[in-house]
């Protein structure tokens, strides 16, 4: 069959990132963070000034938003509809580096590519999530990869290219903001420095590339400017300065951050990639492995920059990486030779003891009596002491995985291909069973508590607010309206027209009752305790 991979491919990543995206709730802060933007562009009808708790949100322009209301206009305002446009992100995304890979080098290399992200830790979990990055991440490497081909291969269809780099580039900064054109525009300027300076493209076509993403990017940007002036840009604007150069609370961390979560999170595709950047490594012909060396080390060296580090910031390596990895797995295989023992042993190492992890989270919270008095911090105690729903059997996903890695281990001695395919595959469906059984479990025990109080207070005409952490569950699981949005400052919450209900971490309860010492305690559960202030 003419299409067999592209059809294999096309129902497995299905079978993957469709099914159960909303077994568990939204994780705080982006997931909520998001979809509450997204629940509220729905109420307001707002489509072009993003909002949270009815207020201008600048941190994001509205495309993914707009993508997450068509979502909640099919399935409804709830986390699979949050989640979805994700899936689909994924799905789209399998299919492109199947058919790049297939185009530059063949059916097997597609294959592997394709199947590296998905069988690799990180990079499949977030086609799960609801946050912004995995269709910010597919535009930027579309425009990037047109850009390639407008200046590496671009004798006949230069323009074509140009103008489809553009309207990626426009997406990505609809998706994103300027840190779109800003990761093209530096891998750009690495290649160009690397290749002296030299005419990178017609006149005409480098004019369609910039005149293409003003366009696409200007159905926000300009919009926006024409309809209410300049104000919510500028500060759009002057908030994604400030983020760049000031630490958000919580999210300082140091230089070499980046580099470790690609290393350990993008496991087994980490393992693989390294070789890659040896000076002994000769690239593809073509240079596109050039080109993922370059997108590659801009982000990482851009976002160890950026003060503000958060786990996803650097998921944009990911994809280069991936080809890099996909690139060496694929060299070995075709000159029929094994990888090095320190690989062998990295995937041996590294796959065990992600294995023991995962089996070894239901094990810890179905004895958790025996031990969480040991931990000191009173909030973590009060975490393992809500309910958690375990079969019992749920460890048996790591002793799986285990076996698993152990007999890819043996088979990459002998079989590299077999080998290969087998640590991807079960890799991916280790992944697809640890969201669905383990990953509830976690959530059971770190916020549930009070997003069932959140819940609780659905359409009660009341304020919702939380005391000692910071979060967004209150706006989206309490299903705030305009008329119960809350501003007020903790000083004066006693001065409110309605009753406020509040939830406070257990460790930060003194604090709370030397400040408000009217407020009711309603219950204690899961690490928070519930109060309400009457007026």
């Amino acid at each position: 069959m003419k299409w067999k991979n592209e059809i294999g491919l096309l129902l497995f990543s299905m079978a993957l990132f469709l099914p159960f995206l909303g077994s568990v709730h939204l994780f705080d802060w982006d997931e909520i963070n998001f979809a509450e933007s997204a629940r509220e562009m729905l109420i307001t009808q707002n489509w072009f000034q993003v909002q949270i708790n009815f207020e201008p949100f600048w941190e994001k322009p509205p495309l993914f938003f707009w993508m997450q209301v068509l979502s909640m206009k099919l399935f409804g305002v709830n986390e699979y509809a949050a989640r979805f446009p994700n899936a689909i992100a994924g799905i789209i995304a399998i299919q492109v580096m199947y058919a790049v890979g297939k185009k530059w080098h063949d059916k097997l290399f597609g294959l592997m590519w394709s199947l590296l992200y998905m069988g690799s830790f990180l990079p499949h979990l977030y086609f799960k999530s609801g946050i912004i990055d995995p269709w910010f991440n597919l535009f930027i490497f579309l425009s990037i990869y047109f850009l390639y081909l407008t200046v590496e291969h671009g004798r006949n269809k230069q323009h074509r290219s140009a103008l489809l780099a553009g309207i990626f580039s426009g997406l990505a900064i609809l998706t994103k903001g300027p840190v779109g054109f800003l990761l093209l525009f530096l891998t750009f300027l690495v290649w160009w420095v690397f290749n002296r300076f030299k005419k990178p493209a017609k006149i005409s076509a480098i004019i369609l590339f910039a005149f293409s993403t003003a366009i696409v990017s200007s159905l926000w940007f300009g919009y926006e400017t024409l309809s209410n002036g300049p104000w919510f840009l500028v500060e759009f604007f002057n908030y994604q300065l400030d983020l760049l150069l000031h630490p958000v609370a919580g999210h300082k961390q140091p230089f070499f951050y980046h580099f470790l979560v690609v290393l350990l999170g993008c496991f087994p595709l980490s393992v693989f990639g390294p070789p890659a950047f040896s000076t002994r490594f000769n690239g593809d012909r073509f240079h596109l492995s050039q080109w993922m060396k370059y997108l590659f080390w801009v982000v990482m060296i851009l976002f160890s920059i950026v003060t503000t580090k958060i786990v996803h910031y650097s998921s944009m390596a990911y994809i280069p990486l991936s080809y890099l990895a996909a690139l060496v797995v694929y060299r070995v295989i075709k000159d029929r030779n094994q990888l090095p023992k320190w690989q062998n042993s990295w995937l041996l190492l590294q796959g065990s003891i992600l294995a023991i992890a995962i089996g070894a989270v239901p094990i810890a919270l179905m004895t958790k009596g025996r031990w969480s008095h040991l931990i000191a911090d009173e909030f973590a105690r009060g975490n393992l002491s809500a309910p958690v729903d375990i079969g019992g059997w749920e460890w048996i996903v790591g002793l799986i995985y285990l076996i698993l890695v152990a007999y890819s281990f043996m088979e990459l001695r002998t079989n590299l291909r077999k080998g290969i395919m087998i640590l991807l595959i079960g890799t991916a469906i280790t992944l697809f069973s640890t969201m669905r059984l383990i990953v509830p479990m976690i959530e059971s025990i770190s916020q549930r508590s009070a997003i069932a109080f959140f819940e609780s207070q659905q359409g009660k005409g009341v304020y919702l607010k939380t005391y000692g952490y910071k979060s967004y569950a209150h706006y989206f699981y309490g299903r705030i309206m305009p008329e119960n949005k809350h501003t007020m400052p903790d000083q004066k919450l006693t001065l409110a027209d309605k009753p406020i209900m509040i939830s406070c971490k257990v460790n930060e309860e003194e604090k709370f009752k030397t400040k408000y010492p009217n407020a009711l305690r309603l219950y204690e559960k899961g690490g928070f305790a519930f109060y309400t202030i009457e007026n």
